[in-house]
């Protein structure tokens, strides 16, 4: 995990601490590194990988069986290549309050949902 954060950004470092916070008040999560991303889990399926650690931002994607292009906070929606049930909803975050009402509901959802696949 430290190897993943090593070299970035103090305010990165802390758009994360903020962002697994506020997974944690959802319900209980697994934090798994991997070389080029963090997973978190609820127990039984990913629920959200960190996939980007920019200067000032971290990128998340959150997987869903189903578009949900209704929404002021997702970057970009796309589906999974060769894969009809998923699509991927990226989310950029910036500063800590851009986990509002609308990024907690897709985050509870994530959290809840069936596994996709």
């Amino acid at each position: 995990m430290n190897d993943l954060l090593n070299g970035k950004s103090v305010h990165t470092k802390l758009l994360y601490e903020h962002f697994i916070k506020q997974f944690e008040t959802i319900g209980a999560i697994t934090i798994h590194p991997a070389k080029t991303m963090i997973g978190i889990d609820n127990g039984h399926k990913r629920v959200a990988w960190v996939t980007q650690f920019g200067k000032n931002f971290i990128h998340i994607v959150f997987p869903f069986k189903k578009p949900y292009s209704d929404n002021l906070c997702f970057q970009k929606i796309a589906p999974v290549p060769g894969d009809s049930k998923q699509f991927n909803h990226h989310f950029r975050m910036l500063h800590g309050e851009d986990i509002n009402e609308e990024v907690l509901y897709f985050m509870k959802l994530a959290y809840t949902q069936e596994k996709v696949s």
